[in-house]
């Protein structure tokens, strides 16, 4: 009950921070691509400031960057152990124009389809969860099928001493 009321209110999803970088690598994982993040860092002792870029593996859920676009990235958003973000928006695109390129699907689709494989997911153990209770019952019934012969069987044989004597 408590999922189909979240499902009618639809809690708008928590934004995170936006993060500007450039395209690094693409193509050589499938939906990933490597985005080169620049930031800076002090150290105490120089009192200076210096650069300090990170790398990060990014989703890409249409294959739609290529090496040298700038883009947007949102952190927050677990596909596997390494991939922590997704693509927001392209800012500036290299090489191919954004209308040749396949769409970057909005964070809503995004969610939306989370969900959905999460919602299949369930379905699927309670399926499985299902098809293995129905296979026990059926082993029971054979195991008490199995009992219930041996113990005709015991019976008949001691009834057969019992004529013996």
């Amino acid at each position: 009950m408590a999922s189909t009321i979240a499902a009618a209110t639809k809690v708008p999803r928590q934004m995170f921070r936006e993060l500007h970088g450039v395209v690094v690598t693409s193509g050589l994982i499938d939906k990933t691509v490597k985005v080169r993040v620049g930031g800076q860092k002090f150290n105490k002792f120089l009192q200076k400031h210096f650069d300090d870029p990170k790398q990060y593996l990014v989703h890409d859920p249409n294959n739609s960057l290529r090496a040298g676009d700038v883009v947007a990235i949102m952190p927050g958003f677990i596909t596997s152990k390494s991939k922590r973000h997704v693509v927001k928006h392209i800012i500036a695109p290299a090489g191919t124009p954004i209308e040749e390129r396949p769409p970057i699907p909005s964070l809503d689709e995004l969610w939306d389809a989370k969900d959905a494989a999460k919602e299949a997911k369930k379905e699927r153990k309670v399926l499985r969860e299902k098809i293995q209770a129905a296979e026990e019952a059926i082993e029971l019934g054979e195991r008490m099928a199995r009992h219930a012969e041996r113990e005709i069987a015991m019976r008949e044989k001691i009834i057969s001493l019992q004529k013996v004597d």
